[in-house]
């Protein structure tokens, strides 16, 4: 058998990247600049990386390099102060004082930083204020290539440092991030969320792909020197491969030897001696095989290590002898022989995590546990010892009782530091463990219960606790706590309200002697926006709650009680609750539980919002972001940030509000209720602009397409917008039958204060559609509904309500007083969208009454419609007035405009970036196509762009 082919590590040229190599050079070279390479495993990330970094243009820069591994302990940042240290040998002079608080994170370079500053007591003022320091002490190195790979393994604090540096770059940076995209968490977005790049900033999105036939043909003539191989090889070659450049790599490199002596023998049954579909194992061992005995333990022990590592502790995992003196030799061998790869000062692991797996996968398990109990024992005599690495080494080495404290201490860790992800990934892992016994897979669930119930991640979660559920061995008490926390989970992170309500009074009934819990279960049963349960019901709950906490000792168990008791009431409009709210935050203590005191923020910033009390709203929401933001409950973060979109849609602050929107819908893991605020958000946006088919798409994804699955609340406006649209394209009966659902709805509730985005809609499709009684008979149904109870925008609406009405019985006189008084009412809170079409209404109808003012208060109306960015609503107005005779100023372009936009192009333009056709802007902005037509022709020349697509990047 001929030897196999190993005459470089890697083709000595880069093959099929020249375009991506291009783009990378242009990224370093061009700060402050972000460039994101992604691509499946073995696809080429790193290569392209030290490709651009060796290029002539790149060098003199100077440049640091970290990494995020897949065995990550509890340490925020870790990676990002990795690759800090590599500035420890550079002189830096003029540091800001903020880079005194690098001192404990970065002692190699403590004799440059400055003084620590006084340490901050809020942790969130203390991050960011470490943000700044990474940022201040980046901007002081100059020019500077910053890279971070495999973010996949990234955790969140290094998710979110990363976020800040690269939304504010220093003037001398350039950003190079890789990651694997199927491996990203959540809604697998690199940073988390979707980056847009700030102004002056050059950033380059760059996708690895598969290299085609001609790609793995180029490689394979690099790496072996023939000059030609035949069609059949080349097509084999990268059928076997996929066109992977790393397995093209590696296949290539365990091929005969006389393959390069003999081009015209070379053909594809050259392939035939290895296995597929295991071709990169064999490739693997092939090349292993060329290796000493120490050298191949040493390369089995990195295996087992999994994450890069010492000299030292690979030679006491692959010798079992912590003071082993051949380790150093053998790592040599391997590195020269390309198995091992050098990450750093002594650190050394494997190029490619698919080289890791070939080599661990082909180790006998017997061999496999004894290096995971030798790795272990290495180990734990690091301090801080690796918790997660312990754990999955004992896991691994089949110490089962050893695999469950370890897990357990490496989460409770997790837990502290506020890393609840970890500790809901490592207890899911121990639950899924098959080995564990019942008594402690009851234990262990109770655990993950509490935990989950705080964070975004929640599907394997509910499947594992649900199977302990189901195991009727488990006691009634420990089965109730744990059922409680996965109805929990159902209803608030997958919005499955009925399964989580049918669960959450399971639950009450098996914790009858644990009456705490209970009365926590009972106060989630009381939260009434959840489902369809009568307000009354809800009021029973909450009552028999407080009975069962009244001589409760646990602050913790009377603040969620009298928290979500509070949020009740204030959701039915009751004007006393305010204090006792006040009350209730002001007084937490140090013995108060934050996360109730969190939760109860969250509340009662949802329900203010919606009563429109937008004032102690917004003080709830950043009290209640502060609170969660302390304590790491990220479920209760988000949520105060759906309530956040929100109320800047009502209070009219939509500049940006579209792309928070999404970029929440991005972050939120598909949590229900969170993802209804943002898409009932972007449903009203794009209604506001007449984008109907959006607006359509969006609210029914808030809610009304699932209304078993939704927030009352939610769906009570999406009803409402939806009624409006149903009416604003002629469909009368449509939105008269939505009006009646979403009217039945809030019936079968019972509170009207809910009611004030979706009655005047009602009441409007009512009277178009030939029903003026049944509009009046809801109208003072509304009125008795919200008679006595505080709740401003239901207040506002009553007198739109009236004015609608007025208006159907040709009262005039009456409809302006109506409409006037709705105005009024909207401005004062502030709503200003509504307070300006109430504003429009009354004004329409003093011009039908002769008032000359009313065409001059609706040409203001229109302007302040276009300052929201309500576009259609300032067409109407415009067309309104020409209807009328009144001149209106030319929104056209004209000689003073020159290469900029006149005010019509500007609205065509933004409404081309939102993909509208021709069609559509026309409807939205009351114009012919023709017209359109013309209008988009001139955004193009203004724009200097040759299409529509174009259009929307900019």
């Amino acid at each position: 058998m001929n030897p196999p082919l190993i005459r470089t590590p890697a083709a000595p040229v880069l093959i099929g990247r020249s375009g991506e190599l291009h783009s990378l050079l242009e990224a370093m070279t061009h700060p402050p600049a972000v460039a994101l390479v992604e691509g499946e495993a073995g696809i080429g990330k790193t290569r392209l990386i030290h490709e651009a970094l060796r290029h002539p243009s790149a060098r003199g820069r100077r440049v640091l390099s970290g990494n995020c591994h897949p065995l990550r302990e509890p340490f925020p940042y870790g990676p990002v102060f990795e690759l800090l240290r590599g500035a420890a040998d550079d002189r830096v002079a003029g540091l800001s004082p903020v880079c005194g608080a690098l001192r404990p994170y970065l002692p190699e370079l403590a004799d440059r930083l400055p003084p620590a500053p006084e340490p901050l007591q809020d942790v969130r003022a203390r991050e960011h204020r470490l943000f700044r320091a990474v940022r201040a002490l980046l901007d002081a190195l100059g020019d500077t290539v910053m890279i971070v790979e495999d973010l996949h393994w990234a955790d969140d604090g290094t998710r979110d440092l990363l976020r800040f540096l690269v939304d504010d770059p220093p003037a001398g940076l350039s950003t190079v991030l890789s990651y694997r995209r199927e491996d990203l968490p959540g809604a697998r977005l690199p940073l988390g969320r979707a980056y847009r790049h700030p102004p002056g900033t050059t950033a380059v999105l760059l996708p690895l792909k598969p290299l085609d036939v001609h790609g793995v043909r180029g490689m394979f003539t690099a790496i072996t020197g023939v000059s030609e191989i035949t069609t059949c090889l080349a097509d084999e070659l990268h059928r076997r491969t996929a066109g992977i450049p790393f397995v093209v790599e590696e296949v290539v490199l365990a091929l005969p030897g006389g393959v390069a002596g003999d081009p015209a023998g070379v053909d594809s049954g050259v392939l035939d001696d290895l296995e597929v579909p295991t071709l990169l194992r064999e490739a693997i061992a092939d090349r292993m095989s060329l290796l000493s005995p120490p050298a191949a333990d040493a390369v089995r022990a990195a295996s087992v290590l999994r994450v890069p590592a010492g000299e030292a502790l690979i030679g006491a995992v692959m010798s079992g002898d912590p003071a082993a003196e051949d380790g150093a030799s053998a790592v040599r061998e391997a590195l020269v022989a390309g198995v091992l790869h050098e990450w750093g000062q002594d650190r050394y692991g494997f190029r490619h995590t698919l080289a890791q797996q070939a080599v661990y996968s082909a180790l006998p398990g017997p061999d496999r546990r004894l290096l995971h109990r030798r790795a272990m024992l290495a180990l734990a005599d690091e301090e801080p010892q690796p918790l997660v690495q312990l754990a999955y080494h004992a896991r691994e080495a089949g110490m089962v009782d050893e695999w469950q404290r370890l897990a357990e201490a490496a989460a409770g860790t997790a837990r502290e530091m506020g890393d609840l992800a970890v500790a809901v990934e490592l207890l899911e892992e121990l639950l899924s463990d098959a080995r564990l016994g019942r008594a402690e897979r009851a234990r262990i669930a109770v655990e993950l219960s509490r935990d989950a119930v705080l964070g975004l991640t929640h599907r394997r979660a509910v499947e594992l606790l649900s199977t302990v559920v189901r195991d009727e061995h488990v006691p009634d008490d420990v089965r109730g706590e744990i059922r409680l926390n996965v109805g929990l989970l159902l209803r608030n992170q997958m919005g499955d309200y009925e399964a989580g309500r049918i669960c959450i009074e399971a639950a009450v009934e098996e914790l009858r002697e644990r009456p705490a819990l209970a009365a926590r279960g009972m106060a989630a049963l009381a939260m009434t926006i959840w489902d369809d349960q009568p307000y009354d019901v809800c009021r029973r709950w909450i009552e028999r709650a407080e009975e069962l906490v009244a001589g409760e000792s646990d602050p913790a168990v009377r603040t969620a009680v009298r928290g979500n008791h509070l949020a009740l009431l204030m959701s039915a409009g009751d004007s006393a609750v305010w204090e006792r709210a006040e009350a209730l935050i002001g007084g937490a203590g140090a013995d108060t539980d934050l996360q109730q005191i969190a939760r109860a923020c969250g509340n009662f910033a949802d329900a203010a919002t919606w009563l429109g009390h937008y004032e102690q709203a917004q003080r709830f929401r950043a009290e209640g972001g502060r609170l969660a933001a302390d304590c790491g409950a990220a479920f209760y973060e988000v949520i105060v940030e759906g309530t956040a979109l929100r109320l800047d849609w009502y209070t009219g602050r939509w500049d940006g509000l579209a792309d928070r929107a999404r970029r929440t819908l991005e972050t939120v893991h598909g949590v229900s209720g969170i993802a209804s605020d943002a898409h009932l958000v972007l449903g009203l946006l794009a209604s506001a602009v007449g984008d109907w088919d959006t607006a359509a798409e969006e609210l029914d994804a808030a809610g009304l397409a699932d209304p078993g699955n939704a927030p009352v609340t939610i769906l009570a406006t999406a009803s409402g917008a939806m009624t409006r649209l149903r009416i604003a394209r002629g469909e009368l009966d449509e939105g008269r039958a939505e009006a009646e659902r979403g009217i039945a709805r809030l019936r079968r509730k019972g509170i009207w204060v809910w009611a004030g985005d979706l009655v005047p809609m009602a009441v409007a499709a009512l009277t178009r559609g030939g029903a003026p009684k049944e509009a009046e008979r809801l109208t003072e149904e509304f009125a008795e509904g919200i008679a006595g109870r505080d709740a401003p925008t239901a207040a506002a609406a009553l007198p739109a309500c009236r004015g609608v009405l007025a208006m159907a019985r040709g009262c005039t006189a009456e409809a302006i007083e109506a409409f006037t008084a709705a105005h009024a009412a909207y401005a004062a809170l502030p709503q200003p969208y509504e307070a300006a079409r109430a504003g429009e209404a009354s004004a329409r109808c003093r011009m039908t009454a002769g008032d000359d003012e009313g065409a001059q208060d609706l040409a203001l109306l229109a302007e302040e419609f276009t300052a929201l960015g309500a576009l259609r609503d300032a067409a109407r107005c415009r067309r309104v007035l020409r209807g009328h005779g009144v001149a209106v100023p030319s929104r056209r372009g004209r000689r003073g405009y020159g290469d900029e936009l006149s005010p019509r192009e500007s609205e065509v333009a933004r409404l081309v970036a939102l993909g509208h056709t021709n069609r559509q802007i026309a409807d939205a902005l009351f114009l012919s196509t023709r017209t359109v037509e013309q209008h988009v022709a001139k955004v193009l020349r203004k724009l200097n762009v040759s299409s529509r697509a174009e259009v929307s990047r900019m």
